[in-house]
């Protein structure tokens, strides 16, 4: 059995969730989200859980039974408080501001780079820092990632967008010749 696909989701309150064949609908106070489970596996709903069993012991089943159940922990998990996360704009003359849904960023380039960020997920700018937050963990992740690749942080100086724990291994730069 899967470690984690055999442990029953816990429905927290104030967050409802229905099985209607393979659709599986999540509603709670942040949002609503709703995803289709694999056919190898199954969700069954008991009162107050979820649980995530698999048809067979194929290899494949086995793999989907513990993603499975990742994602729909992940549903509860967004509806109920939702994911973010959090960026750092380092670089002299680098700026952020959002107006809406659009980010404006000042990178170093000769235009502005502008990003539109899709529905369902929020970007706020306060000094140099990025806060991408949302319902749906993986779309928050994609943003987040987009984001950042726009000026990925080099090696040198640290210049770029990076997430607020990623770090950075500095390099040397080039030392005076030796004579």
């Amino acid at each position: 059995m899967s470690r984690i696909g055999k442990q029953p989701i816990t429905i927290p309150n104030g967050v409802t969730v229905t099985v209607e064949g393979k659709d599986v609908t999540v509603k709670g106070p942040k949002g609503e989200l709703n995803t289709q489970i694999l056919p190898e596996v199954s969700a069954k709903l008991d009162d107050s859980t979820v649980v995530i069993e698999r048809a067979d012991d194929s290899k494949i089943a086995k793999s989907r039974h513990g993603l499975t159940r990742a994602l729909v922990q992940n549903m509860v998990t967004g509806v109920e408080k939702g994911f973010e996360k959090k960026l750092e704009v380092n670089g002299v003359g680098f700026k952020t501001a959002v107006q809406g849904q659009k980010l404006t960023m000042q990178l170093g380039f000769s235009h502005p780079v502008v990003y539109t960020a899709p529905d369902g997920v929020s970007i706020t700018a306060e000094d140099n820092k990025l806060t991408v937050s949302g319902v749906d963990r993986q779309q928050v992740g994609q943003v987040a990632a987009e984001i950042r690749a726009f000026k990925k942080p080099e090696p040198y100086k640290g210049k770029g967008i990076k997430y607020e724990d990623e770090h950075i291994i500095r390099k040397a730069g080039k030392t005076a010749g030796a004579e």
